[in-house]
């Protein structure tokens, strides 16, 4: 009987085939370990809820929240603020009515003086003396003239009409005579009217000119507060005007009063208009006490009034307002009068009881849908 050999080389060929076969096709069938089952892993499932995911329908755009208020009507009042201070209408400047030095200066600043009464002398001086030598040699010789002329007349000699000539310049040479007598003496200056000194100028010994101011006085009865109105509000001002004063003289305390007199042109260097007040009531006042002052321009009982925020201007100069109908953004064109405490009177657009936008109007349109949140209207 024959046996068949196997050769060593051919066997380990055959066994190395075989377990490399097995482990190439494990990993290419996704395959575990050998004896376990191959599984696979589970589709991807999207999650609504995480982000990125796709929603399942549209969602609905936010409307625009806004702020709003009631209209309502209430008293208003344009007020004018001016500072001023007390000053006199009526001020005397007494000036020289000569030349010469002064003597005899009766008064001091603060002493009362009534009409008529002497405030102080100006002393004669060279000059007027010469001046009235002259003008009384002038009429000496107009005298002497005059009496040669009557004779002539009266004998015949010359015409009746010589002698009137003569006696016209006599009374003219005697009229010189007094004006230059006067001008010589101590000259006299006296208070206009009733008042208080304010000013004195000179003391005794001061050589003065011809009319230098000397004195001043003022009437006590003509101190009124003056102040000034900005070129904007100058043709908003009148007579008559309700005032209410303050001044730091009488601290904490409010004076009432009126507008008595407003002057006709603006200063042209600070382009105001002066205006003058007076109080109802009686108070000791001094020229040059500062006052703070507030006019009544305008005053409407019954004004219908928004908040300022409510009021939008546009680009083209145009304000309007938005209020709230049935949901909805309503755009009104407006007319606005007083402003005053962070509220505008509307003369036309806005009915009281209204529902006006105060907040987020600025970028609404008419007619869009809205949210009202807080504020009176909610």
């Amino acid at each position: 009987m024959m046996t068949r050999q196997i050769h060593p080389p051919r066997v380990v060929f055959i066994v190395f085939m075989v377990v490399f076969g097995c482990w190439f096709a494990g990993p290419a069938q996704g395959q575990g370990t050998p004896g376990q089952p191959s599984v696979r892993p589970p589709a991807a499932v999207a999650n609504p809820a995480e982000p990125g995911a796709a929603p399942s329908g549209a969602a609905k755009k936010a409307l625009p929240l806004v702020m709003t208020e009631i209209v309502q009507t209430q008293s208003l009042s344009k007020i004018l603020e001016a500072t001023g201070s007390v000053a006199a209408t009526r001020l005397a400047r007494v000036a020289s009515p000569g030349e010469g030095p002064i003597i005899d200066c009766r008064v001091r600043e603060g002493d009362l003086v009534k009409r008529g009464e002497k405030v102080l002398g100006i002393g004669r001086n060279t000059a007027a003396q010469a001046l009235l030598a002259a003008a009384m040699a002038a009429f000496k010789e107009q005298e002497q003239d005059l009496k040669r002329v009557q004779q002539l007349v009266e004998s015949g000699a010359i015409p009746g009409a010589t002698l009137d000539t003569s006696r016209s310049k006599f009374e003219s040479a005697k009229a010189q005579v007094a004006k230059a007598r006067e001008s010589t003496g101590d000259y006299s200056v006296a208070a206009p009217w009733d008042g208080i000194v304010s000013k004195v100028l000179v003391r005794d010994g001061d050589y003065v000119a011809p009319r230098t101011v000397l004195v001043e006085l003022f009437d006590p009865h003509s101190l009124v507060i003056r102040f000034s109105v900005p070129e904007v509000q100058a043709t908003e001002i009148g007579e008559n005007m309700a005032v209410t004063a303050q001044l730091d003289a009488y601290p904490g305390k409010s004076f009432q009063g009126r507008v008595r007199r407003v002057y006709p042109e603006l200063d042209s260097r600070m382009r105001t208009r002066t205006a003058e007040a007076i109080l109802a009531d009686p108070l000791e006042l001094i020229p040059g006490m500062f006052a703070r002052i507030q006019v009544t321009l305008q005053s409407v009982p019954e004004a219908v009034t928004v908040p300022s925020e409510a009021v939008i201007v546009t680009p083209k100069g145009e304000r309007i307002a938005f209020v709230v109908r049935e949901g909805k953004a309503v755009r009104r064109k407006i007319e606005t009068g007083i402003e005053k405490d962070g509220r505008i009177q509307i003369v036309k657009g806005l009915q009281p009881g209204e529902q006006v936008v105060v907040a987020g109007n600025e970028k609404l349109k008419d007619g869009a849908e809205v949210q009202v949140r807080g504020g009176t209207g909610q």
